[in-house]
Formats: C-alpha cells, sequence, structure tokens
C-alpha cells in the first residue's frame, strides 16, 4: 500500500524549566512541522473522576529523519494538529531501506 503523506503535524518536545518555588514548570516546544499519513486503529471510553475520558490509538507514518534530528520523533513527545493531540508511544522504521517511520500513538479526549 502506497504511503500519502498528506497532512502537516507539528512535532513538539516537552521542555521543563525550575518555577522558583522547588518544582518545574513543563511546556511545549515546536520542532518543526512533518507531513504524515494519520490511520485510526482502536477507541474505547472510560469513566475518570467525575468525567468520561475517549482514547484513541493511532498509527502515524511520516518520512524518516537520521537519529539524533531534532526533527526525528521520539516516545514522550507528541503531535499536534490544531487543537488535537497525539501522544507518541513508540517509533519504529517501517521498511528496510529506512524511508519512512511508523509512530505509534494516542489521543485523548474528555467528554
Amino acid at each position: 500500500m502506497a504511503v500519502r503523506l498528506n497532512r502537516p503535524l507539528v512535532l513538539e518536545a516537552a521542555v521543563r524549566s525550575p518555577d522558583g518555588a522547588g518544582g518545574f514548570n513543563e511546556t511545549w516546544q515546536p520542532r518543526g512541522t512533518l507531513w504524515a499519513e494519520v490511520r485510526a486503529r482502536t477507541g474505547r471510553e472510560t469513566e475518570g473522576e467525575g468525567v468520561s475520558v475517549a482514547r484513541a490509538a493511532f498509527r502515524i507514518t511520516v518520512r524518516a529523519t537520521p537519529q539524533g534530528s531534532p526533527q526525528r520523533p521520539e516516545p514522550g513527545q507528541r503531535l499536534r494538529d490544531g487543537a488535537r493531540i497525539f501522544t507518541i508511544l513508540s517509533v519504529t522504521e517501517q521498511d528496510a531501506g529506512g524511508r519512512f517511520l511508523t509512530l505509534w500513538a494516542e489521543e485523548e479526549v474528555v467528554t
């Protein structure tokens, strides 16, 4: 099946800075825009503390970048599509030639 990179997603990485009271603030810093193919996999709804939370798993394909590049996705980072956020759980090379990466990601929405 041919890969269709037809959706721009912003790669973001967490940055921790001291809050002045002995703790840290976490902010998200953009690392660049990646063109991606996004495919939904599974979804479920669970009950939290007084709220319902919907979780959906996604398979996201992006063009590969070299190890060590700031634009190479890593677990713990996230991809943003407007208000939607996809948390990256793992990254694997899709093909032996290393042309594409497969990102296994999850989106969580409070309903």
